[in-house]
């Protein structure tokens, strides 16, 4: 079946950088968008980037724009988010998620994906 697996979260100090992988199995990733979202305590699952099945368009939302940067490596099986000059706010569980079928276009939509991850947390301390 299809698994998600995050990894690489962690506790970091307020301008530091952490990077998330995400490894997929039992789909042919190469095939699926994926996306990362994240949840805060008491909020609300929000949506952070995305990439398309072949990496040529990444939306992000609007609070992380220049500051993280998502890609894949399709021979891997992954994608991951490179998350730099990290802010107390960017603390939360990062989730990530599939397409709902092959070569979707991402959108940040949380509806919109199919299956997810554990998550991984990520502490940014001030």
């Amino acid at each position: 079946q299809v698994h998600l697996v995050e990894s690489g979260g962690g506790l970091v100090q307020a301008g530091g950088s952490l990077r998330l992988s995400c490894a997929g199995s039992g789909f042919t990733f190469s095939n699926y968008a994926m996306g990362w979202f994240r949840q805060a305590p008491g909020k609300e699952r929000e949506f952070v980037a995305a990439v398309s099945w072949d990496g040529g368009y990444t939306p992000y939302a609007d609070s992380v724009k220049g500051r993280f940067t998502i890609s894949r490596d399709n021979a891997e099986n992954s994608v991951y988010l490179q998350m730099n000059s990290l802010k107390p706010e960017d603390t939360a569980v990062y989730y990530c998620a599939t397409g709902p079928y092959r070569n979707w276009t991402p959108s940040p939509v949380r509806s919109g994906y199919d299956v997810w991850g554990q998550g991984t947390q990520v502490t940014v301390s001030s």
